[in-house]
């Protein structure tokens, strides 16, 4: 295994607009990194990338001391000691569980008992070892996914490449996969690097998460600190439930806002509007806070999520362990938050 470097990768289709742009990013050996971003942002061009399937307009894709890829040429994907998991599976309909976890193993002229033994651990990871006889028809989504990574696993890689696995699965497999990804990762130790949209996959996942937009990197951290100091609106938008208010001076002394540090903030940028990224679970009810609308009062079994509207008509989110009337008038003080 080897630290994964980006250096200023860019790829540009001739569209007139760069599908990836500049992007400068490092994996640490052994990390689950998490890229997460809107439909187009960029972010399974740079998995195709690293993964050898797209070469780089311009800048350099580095493992340990190989460089992989650069805008002068690139290195074919089976010289990469990378493996993939794709949304559709991609697994070989007329071949067994066991065939097609051992197939990169056949590639490589690994055959007889190694073969066996191999493949037999692999499938001990994913927990699927009374099913090697099986044919993937015969097999529920969240079976065919662990064969893929079975698969992963048997070849020993040094990179693992996942391009929205859990896409195609219900919110029950989902929770179930996602316990199988980290036991997976845990286990092989590989570098694992997970494309996504869902930001819940990426928070429940990932060591760290990669956020982008129209191709651009934004912002690189641990999930808790993507989602308590998001850089900018972009990332404070993707990460979390949540909204951005737009305070201006005469808030930090209102009812609105009970924060100390708000007024810090204000007083360094001489009262100018500022945005402020509201979590739900900082607008507390309080008798002394100002009035809200409530808009919407959504039952989630444990709670009451609310849709709340400020007099100025700035919505924001809030929790409620009780039902409340929609139309009211409502009481809440924000007691925490983050400028951006």
């Amino acid at each position: 295994m080897a630290k994964l470097t980006l250096n200023h990768v860019s790829k540009d289709f001739g569209t007139g607009r760069a599908a990836v742009c500049d992007v400068s990013l490092t994996v640490r050996e052994g990390g689950f990194l998490a890229l997460l971003g809107p439909s187009g942002c960029g972010k399974t061009t740079v998995l195709r990338m690293i993964a050898g399937f797209e070469q780089p307009t311009d800048g350099s894709i580095i493992l340990g001391d190989r460089t992989l890829a650069d805008a002068n040429g690139s290195l074919p994907p089976e010289k990469r000691n990378m493996a993939m998991v794709f949304q559709s599976y991609a697994l070989w309909p007329h071949m067994t569980v066991a065939q097609n976890v051992g197939y990169p193993l056949k590639v490589r002229g690994v055959t007889g008992a190694v073969w066996e033994a191999r493949v037999k651990d692999a499938l001990a990871v994913v927990r699927l070892e009374d099913f090697a006889g099986r044919r993937p028809a015969d097999l529920s989504g969240g079976q065919r996914q662990r064969v893929a990574l079975a698969r992963c696993l048997v070849s020993s890689p040094d990179v693992v490449l996942l391009d929205e696995p859990l896409a195609n699965l219900d919110r029950h497999l989902k929770a179930a996969m996602e316990e199988t990804f980290r036991e997976f990762h845990a286990c092989s130790g590989a570098t694992m690097i997970y494309v996504t949209h869902d930001q819940g996959e990426a928070m429940a996942l990932a060591t760290d998460i990669a956020v982008m937009s129209e191709g651009r990197l934004m912002q690189v951290a641990s999930p808790e600190e993507i989602y308590a100091r998001p850089q900018g609106r972009v990332v404070g938008g993707l990460v979390g439930q949540g909204a951005i208010l737009d305070l201006a001076l005469a808030d930090r002394s209102s009812r609105l806002v009970s924060w100390p540090a708000i007024e810090t903030a204000f007083r360094q940028t001489a009262g100018a509007s500022r945005p402020l990224l509201v979590r739900p679970e900082h607008v507390i009810a309080d008798p002394e806070g100002i009035l809200f609308q409530v808009e919407a009062c959504v039952f989630e079994g444990e709670r009451f999520a609310l849709s709340l509207r400020t007099a100025g008509g700035q919505g924001l989110k809030a929790h409620s362990v009780a039902a409340i009337s929609c139309g009211t008038l409502q009481p809440f003080v924000i007691r925490q938050g983050w400028l951006l």
